[in-house]
C-alpha cells in the first residue's frame, strides 16, 4: 500500500492551495482518510480528517478554511486550503486507516509528505 501526496508548494498568506492524495495497493476497505502536519519544532498534529461516512473533523485553528473531502472511487482524499496563513507553513502528510483485505485488521498507513509553505 503505498499513499502518494501533491500539491505542495509556495503560497502567499491569504492565498490557496488544494492537496491530494492517492492510496495504491491491495485495499479492500478504507476507514478514515486525513491528513497531519508537522511544522519546524513541532509535534506532529491532526489538520483534517474524514470517514467513509463523510464526518469530518477538523483542527481548530483550520476550521472555516480548510476543507477536507475524498473520492472513493479513486482512493484519494483531498484537503482544500484556503485563506492560508504564515503559521499553516509544515510538512503535510496524508493519512488512511484501511484493511488490505477482509479477513484482515485495520492498519494505519502515511503518505512521504508535502511541503506547505505561505510566506507573509
Amino acid at each position: 500500500v503505498q499513499l502518494q501526496a501533491f500539491g505542495g508548494g509556495l503560497v502567499q498568506a491569504g492565498g490557496s492551495l488544494r492537496l491530494s492524495c492517492a492510496v495504491s495497493g491491495r485495499i479492500f476497505s478504507i476507514n478514515v482518510m486525513g491528513w497531519y502536519r508537522q511544522a519546524p519544532g513541532k509535534q506532529r498534529e491532526l489538520v483534517a480528517s474524514i470517514t467513509t461516512r463523510s464526518s469530518t473533523d477538523y483542527a481548530d485553528s483550520v476550521k472555516g478554511r480548510f476543507t477536507v473531502s475524498r473520492a472513493d472511487a479513486k482512493n484519494t482524499v483531498y484537503l482544500q486550503m484556503n485563506r492560508l496563513r504564515p503559521e499553516d507553513t509544515a510538512v503535510y502528510y496524508c493519512n488512511a486507516v484501511l484493511r488490505r483485505y477482509s479477513w484482515t485488521e485495520e492498519s494505519e498507513y502515511w503518505g512521504q509528505g508535502t511541503l506547505v509553505t505561505v510566506s507573509s
